[in-house]
């Protein structure tokens, strides 16, 4: 009896102490009597409600920040695990990061187009679960006990919409505001977001049309999507002393073939461009020069020679010039290729590369001739040691091995070379070598 009298003392001395003499699992305490111990293990139902910094995790590549492009979350909102959280662009793709939890969003520590960094607090987020107690911020005591709960902390996450003039325009509660402040018509503005959601910078560019109507002699505005990358990689190009060298081609005999494999196609409703043959052509002549399809080693002493072709096809797209790649195009045929950038143009066009699209390339393409232009001077986009730009396509008069006045159709070539390493006869050699692909299109057809 005066055993369980002491027990039922110290259990409340344990309950009175807010149960810091407790385990977070098995609560252990021990009696003594007569120099022997008697341990008795007890467990406590219990709610804890921690507050866990959520940070951006490493995405790979190197990146060390990414854009803020779109938040699919509010404070406040109850989230689950694997739920959308936000959207943001890095230097090589937009990324889409989930939620590792099940909670409420207590704070985003960032605002639409900020720049967040890997490592570092991405949003605060109030969980019931058992989290690591390094993930545990010291804004709540993690042996907080709270009894009878019964007040309701979660609230429904809901798509935010609006209507306006009997149409529905998909925005965030802040993109709405923020055209409500500047007396914005969001039904004016175009989308870029997916789903044809509105976002912030789409007010913002649709803000910027508009001032500059009002004869404003200058405006400041941010680098935006693909931008801030293109920055980086054309500082670091600069370092590169380039070789151009320039040709012109024959794309009469390529321009029939190109019709007659749109023609084979129609029906399978495959679209079939010139820059599919002239990827295919230019990765014939990689073979034969395979120190084209290289890269420079970090101690500058050596090279990697690529077996394989992943050309990137320089791109216009909605948040800037993209260069997403092709992989392993020595092993596909002009069908595939074709498919493969159609469906890079459509993901061009709403702004949305995956990872995968813009990485590890070998060789790169541009195909500047579709705007306009003849000639150019194509930069290198380290660490390749190598890019071709093609021209527009002119019908011109040229002479014929007769010496007859004929028709043609021209193309034009510029390649460059990172000199420290490609000699000009081999870039030569090299851009020689795709004109006779081109005006022999025969090779260009089989795998």
């Amino acid at each position: 009896m005066q055993k369980s009298r002491r027990a039922v003392f110290i259990l409340n001395q344990i309950f009175a102490n807010n149960y810091t003499n407790f385990n977070n699992n098995a609560n252990l305490f021990r009696l003594e009597r007569n120099g022997i111990f008697f341990k008795r293990n007890f467990f406590l139902a219990r709610t804890v409600n921690a507050l866990v910094q959520f940070n951006l995790t490493d995405i790979g590549e190197g990146i060390t920040e990414v854009v803020v492009k779109e938040w699919f979350v509010k404070e406040g909102e109850q989230v689950s695990q694997f739920d959308n959280i936000c959207e943001v662009q890095s230097d090589k793709a937009s990324v889409t990061i989930t939620s590792r939890y099940d909670g409420i969003i207590k704070k985003l520590h960032y605002q639409v187009d900020d720049t967040a960094y890997v490592g570092k607090p991405l949003i605060d987020i109030e969980t019931k679960e058992e989290i690591n107690n390094e993930e545990r911020t010291k804004k709540v005591n993690p042996l907080e006990v709270k009894q009878n709960v019964n007040t309701n902390l979660i609230s429904e996450s809901t798509v935010q919409t609006e209507q306006l003039q009997n149409s529905t325009v998909l925005s965030l509660p802040s993109v709405r505001r923020l055209a409500k402040e500047k007396n914005v018509d969001l039904l004016k503005v175009i989308p870029t977001g997916k789903g044809g959601r509105i976002l912030k910078e789409d007010v913002l560019k649709y803000i910027g049309v508009q001032t500059v109507s009002k004869n404003e002699k200058e405006k400041i505005i941010p680098l935006t999507g693909f931008q801030p990358a293109m920055f980086k990689a054309m500082t670091a190009a600069l370092k590169i002393p380039h070789l151009v060298y320039c040709e012109e081609i024959t794309a009469t005999k390529l321009l029939e073939v190109l019709k007659l494999t749109k023609r084979e196609y129609e029906e399978s409703k495959i679209k079939v461009t010139l820059t599919a043959f002239l990827i295919k052509a230019v990765s014939n002549a990689l073979q034969k020069y395979p120190i084209l399809n290289a890269s420079i080693n970090e101690d500058f002493k050596s090279l990697t020679i690529k077996h394989y072709h992943n050309i990137g096809v320089a791109m216009d797209t909605a948040q800037g010039l993209g260069v997403p790649v092709i992989k392993e195009v020595e092993n596909k045929d002009i069908k595939t290729i074709a498919l493969e950038l159609e469906k890079l143009s459509k993901s061009g066009k709403k702004g949305s590369f995956s990872k995968e699209d813009l990485s590890d390339g070998t060789f790169s393409l541009s195909n500047i001739g579709s705007i306009g232009g003849t000639y150019a001077s194509p930069v290198i986009l380290p660490p390749q040691l190598g890019i071709v730009a093609f021209g527009t396509v002119k019908v011109l008069p040229r002479f014929n091995d007769k010496m007859e006045v004929v028709k043609e159709s021209v193309l034009w070539i510029s390649a460059s070379a990172d000199h420290r390493v490609i000699d000009g006869a081999t870039i030569a050699r090299f851009v020689e070598t795709i004109k006779r692909e081109i005006e022999s299109p025969q090779g260009l057809i089989a795998v």
